[in-house]
């Protein structure tokens, strides 16, 4: 069967699960743990990427992300890639590191943050890295630590999350570790995994009651959130694809679109190339990078090989294309007057 493709938008919420290939430790030490940090916050840093909760255990880890300026599959590619390269390097190995793909659910952020807030952050306790709430309160490793102020973490947002709780900051984390210490006893939460609402009406068995009844929901495992949720996340999904696919029957390719973006501004193409600093060359050649990774779906990594330039620059400038376009209200059907 088919891999089923990311789903994927700006501002959407996941919940990433990475465990290391034949469930083997993926962390050997303060030293990897350290690493992993640092190259994810450069990274969520760079491209505007929001981090709610996350949690390292030594064969895994959790992440809960909201997607910022480029694609989550980019952000974890990155992350995943550079990780491994310099794992592997310091300990001696070959091949890979990780065990197929990152599990990645779309969630439904205004019924399941707080929940997967809490889940996430109680995965060393749940693992016995940490021996009670205490224990956890100072762990290191994962994001429970920095909500209640025992570590700093700049790019966490934890101030979205204690915000749930309360808008005084002191009552908002007595509360919020309340709300944990509630969910030690829940255990493994396998309602929390995805399927749209297949998971949230109670399991399989309860949905086979309902459909009994002739009542039928979307489901989908990349999926977290109620029946409606669900049917919208797919239904925009599939257009974007659908989209997607259109543009390139049509032709439409990397040198198409650094034609329109110069168009779009009403500057020469080949200003897009040169080394001026100008402000409408940088808003021209921020319109290219977004519509080559976001409407024809090329990698960044493959945006900038083709262009000369970092991924990180690359990463940059889709966030301030897509503004600009949606600020101009300009798109690339309407610039080459095609119908998609």
């Amino acid at each position: 069967m088919p891999r089923k493709a990311r789903i994927d938008a700006p501002g959407a919420m996941h919940h990433i699960m990475a465990r290391g290939i034949e469930r083997r430790k993926i962390f050997w030490n303060d030293k990897d743990r350290n690493d992993f940090l640092t190259r994810l916050e450069k990274i969520l840093t760079e491209t505007n990427t929001d981090c709610y909760a996350w949690a390292l255990l030594p064969n895994h880890f959790h992440l809960l992300l909201k997607t910022g300026l480029v694609p989550i599959a980019s952000v974890m590619r990155r992350l995943l890639t550079g990780y491994a390269v310099n794992f592997n390097g310091r300990h001696g190995r070959s091949g890979h590191l990780f065990q197929n793909r990152y599990k990645s659910i779309l969630c439904q952020e205004d019924v399941y943050l707080k929940e997967l807030v809490r889940y996430i952050h109680l995965n060393p306790l749940r693992a016995e890295t940490v021996t009670d709430l205490k224990a956890l309160d100072r762990y290191p490793y994962a994001g429970h630590s920095a909500l209640m102020n025992r570590r700093k973490a700049a790019w966490q947002n934890t101030g979205a999350v204690l915000a749930l709780f309360s808008e005084n900051v002191r009552d908002a984390r007595r509360r919020y570790r309340q709300f944990v210490k509630k969910g030690i006893d829940q255990g493994r939460r396998p309602d929390l995994v995805g399927g749209g609402l297949i998971r949230s009406a109670g399991g399989w068995s309860a949905v086979k009651s309902l459909r009994k009844a002739r009542i039928f929901f979307k489901s989908d495992e990349r999926i977290l959130g109620d029946g409606e949720f669900a049917e919208r996340v797919l239904s925009e999904a599939q257009e974007a694809l659908e989209n997607r696919y259109a543009l390139i029957r049509q032709g439409i390719d990397l040198d198409t679109v650094i034609e329109a973006a110069p168009q779009t501004l009403s500057i020469a193409p080949e200003r897009v190339y040169g080394p001026s600093k100008a402000k409408d060359v940088g808003r021209a050649r921020s319109l290219v990078r977004f519509w080559a990774v976001r409407q024809l779906g090329m990698t960044m990594t493959a945006v900038a090989k083709e262009l000369g330039i970092s991924v990180s620059t690359v990463s940059v400038a889709v966030g301030k294309g897509e503004q600009l376009a949606k600020d101009a209200d300009v798109s690339l059907e309407k610039i080459l007057n095609i119908e998609i």
